[in-house]
């Protein structure tokens, strides 16, 4: 008899970053985290690479056009969600074709810089603390297993 594996949900994020500032998108009528700021992000297609799919998301939701070479994977959270579990790539960039824009109004109500070291009071937790570890060279945590803390561990090469 045959067991289902347990499965992961793949998903990438990606710190656009120009002179100590970073991009955020506040989120709107999604049904997830509405009125916090995020970061572009979306999930994997499916025989998709997590770096084809950043390009595909930056390019969905921002109008912002990166090659392969243009991006550093910087973060890996294995992280709950309520009755699944997760894996979320960050990536970061500093260089990309085209000036970011909203290009999806019915899920973002706001785009813009803030500093990275002064961000809103109103981000998605996982993000913020996503932001915080690569700000802190941690390659690796662990998010929403324990309600009381997060785990972050730093791993020097993946």
């Amino acid at each position: 008899m045959s067991q289902e594996r347990f499965k992961l949900v793949p998903a990438v994020h990606l710190f656009c970053i120009q002179k100590d500032k970073i991009l955020l998108l506040r989120r709107y009528n999604t049904g997830f985290c509405d009125g916090d700021y995020s970061v572009v992000a979306g999930h994997l297609d499916g025989a998709e690479t997590a770096t084809n799919a950043m390009i595909r998301e930056a390019r969905e939701e921002v109008g912002i056009e990166l090659e392969i070479d243009d991006m550093k994977m910087v973060h890996i959270m294995h992280r709950k969600k309520e009755k699944e579990e997760r894996v979320d790539f960050f990536f970061v960039s500093n260089q990309w074709k085209n000036n970011p824009q909203n290009m999806e109004p019915n899920k973002c109500d706001d785009l813009r810089w803030f500093p990275i070291h002064n961000l809103p009071k109103n981000m998605v937790p996982y993000v913020k603390h996503g932001i915080e570890c690569y700000l802190n060279s941690c390659t690796f945590s662990e998010f929403g297993f324990d309600r009381y803390s997060h785990h972050a561990q730093k791993i020097h090469s993946l």
